[in-house]
């Protein structure tokens, strides 16, 4: 157990859900992918997390492990927690901590600031997957234990556990800097997405979607994921202003959309090929047309 959650017992936030209150429409939004993102020498280059100063980390493969890393001003650095199997870079905020998961004995995850890492495992839980945080150093993700799988909030060296009411599985997945956190849960029927605000879950699915998954969210409300459609494809989305937009890669068989800064900036990664010939790779998409103002 960590410094961070040594002393700390868990306590569960009472939550109510308000309908699924988004407009089925999709909107016409451009967007430039100005750069495909790809490590030297990478079997592969999935980017997870972007902050405001552009600073985007994510995961990328060897072909024998991953390793987290850092993309600041064209320039990559590897991040490997010490000691372990693999290590995995999620999230990063405007001061530069960066948070994601590794693997020793068990899954757990991490913080990096200022050079240093810290452990973070949930009280009692059997692994720890931290996922996003905030410029405050809230950090949101999931835990699992004995009962099941669980969303939760790091905030003020104090966790408390998330869990969508009737839910099989919750997990928490982005938080933006007014505290609003986006994340998934799991029913017999099928992944669903949340919104978490002012005490209350908003429901998130993208119109005829088979699934929908959230990932990241801004101080304006947007918030990206994916989703998969009736053929089975799974494509990017942004929801922003109530309204769902796709955002597919041109040419790509699969796209994901992973995190959004408050300029409206987006990564994700995409699938190229089948089989064998299946290549994964980065992407930065910056809107070139007006983006709809989150409604109040």
């Amino acid at each position: 157990m960590n410094s961070l959650g040594r002393y700390l017992l868990p306590y569960l936030i009472t939550l109510s859900i308000i309908p699924l209150g988004f407009t089925p429409a999709a909107l016409a939004i451009s967007y430039a992918f100005t750069t495909t993102i790809n490590v030297p020498g990478a079997t592969f280059t999935s980017p997870l997390g972007i902050n405001d100063r552009g600073q985007i980390v994510g995961v990328y493969g060897d072909g024998t492990t991953s390793h987290g890393y850092l993309l600041s001003k064209g320039s990559f650095s590897t991040i490997d927690f010490p000691g372990a199997l693999f290590t995995d870079a999620h999230g990063i905020n405007n001061r530069g901590q960066i948070l994601g998961e590794y693997g020793a004995i068990g899954e757990h995850s991490y913080l990096l600031s200022g050079g240093s890492f810290s452990t973070i495992d949930f009280p009692g839980a059997l692994f720890t997957d931290a996922r996003g945080i905030n410029n405050t150093g809230q950090i949101v993700g999931g835990y699992e234990d004995t009962a099941g799988g669980h969303g939760f909030l790091l905030s003020g060296g104090g966790f408390s556990t998330i869990d969508f009411p009737g839910a099989h599985g919750t997990v928490a997945s982005g938080i933006s800097n007014t505290g609003q956190i986006v994340g998934g849960y799991f029913l017999p029927t099928g992944t669903h997405s949340f919104l978490f605000s002012g005490g209350l879950f908003t429901m998130i699915d993208f119109p005829g979607a088979t699934l929908t998954d959230v990932f990241g969210i801004n101080d304006r409300g947007q918030i990206v994921g994916r989703y998969g459609d009736a053929t089975g494809e799974i494509h990017g989305f942004l929801l922003s202003g109530g309204s769902f937009s796709t955002i597919d890669f041109p040419g790509a068989t699969f796209t994901e959309a992973r995190g959004i800064n408050n300029i409206g900036q987006i990564v994700g990664w995409y699938i190229v090929g089948t089989g064998k010939l299946q290549e994964v790779h980065g992407f930065l998409a910056t809107p070139t047309s007006a983006v709809p103002e989150p409604h109040d």
